[in-house]
């Protein structure tokens, strides 16, 4: 660290001065609205939760004595699912006075000593997109990808979520109009199947009763010629 520059956890008493540093960030910055509000009001309010929050962990860097710097963290973990402890850096800014004088390391110093003494074993960053300044700090501090992380606001969301369902119900109601079509040709064709098969039953039937008349009509036929011959030969 270099002299000059001083880090400690951040107090009640030094709100005022943070929010005034993190409006700084806010104009400075291109994405300024993803960084924080321009409600100084509510801007102090938020950083009175994270400080009271379990976990969460404010610094303010001083140069020269002044408040020329912040970071605000949390630790995460355990939780239900693992033991793994980590610190996630929300935010780190260093006024521009007192850039190049060593207090951007003298921050990240203070959220090692905080990720140590809760135990955790990593430490996570997330520069706002465009912070290529702070892109190239966090790459020469050994930090690498990890994840790929996405954003939604809610009523995009929202809206996104009741139109899945709509078209889930409509293809669910598509889906069982046309399976009730593929049921009705089914029973249409099995009934015309049925049909021919048993009009084709009735006309074996037939022949068969027809076949039957014809060979009792010839059995009758010949045993009336044989009694003829009997009787004629009686006679003579």
């Amino acid at each position: 660290m270099r002299p000059g520059a001083q880090v400690r956890p951040a107090e009640p008493d030094d709100l005022a001065a943070l929010v005034e540093l993190c409006l700084e960030a806010r104009t400075e910055s291109a994405v300024g609205a993803q960084l924080c509000s321009d409600d100084a009001a509510r801007l102090r309010d938020q950083l009175g939760t994270l400080l009271a929050s379990r976990g969460g962990q404010l610094l303010v860097g001083f140069f020269e004595g002044e408040p020329a710097g912040l970071l605000l963290a949390q630790v995460v973990g355990p939780g239900p699912f693992t033991d793994v402890v980590s610190l996630t850096l929300e935010a780190i800014y260093v006024a521009p006075r007192a850039r190049r004088r060593g207090l951007g390391h003298a921050l990240m110093i203070g959220a090692l000593e905080v990720a140590e003494a809760a135990g955790a074993t990593e430490v996570y960053a997330a520069p706002l997109p465009g912070a290529r300044g702070m892109q190239r700090f966090f790459v020469r501090l050994g930090f690498v990808p990890a994840a790929a992380h996405r954003v939604v606001s809610t009523s995009a969301l929202q809206r996104r979520l009741v139109g899945e369902t709509a078209g889930a119900q409509a293809r669910r109601s598509s889906g069982r109009g046309l399976e009730d079509l593929i049921a009705r040709r089914r029973q249409v064709r099995a009934s015309a199947h049925g049909d021919v098969v048993g009009s084709s039953a009735v006309q074996a039937a037939a022949s068969a009763q027809l076949r039957r008349s014809s060979i009792s009509m010839q059995v009758s036929r010949a045993v009336q010629s044989r009694r003829d011959s009997e009787s004629s030969t009686t006679i003579s």
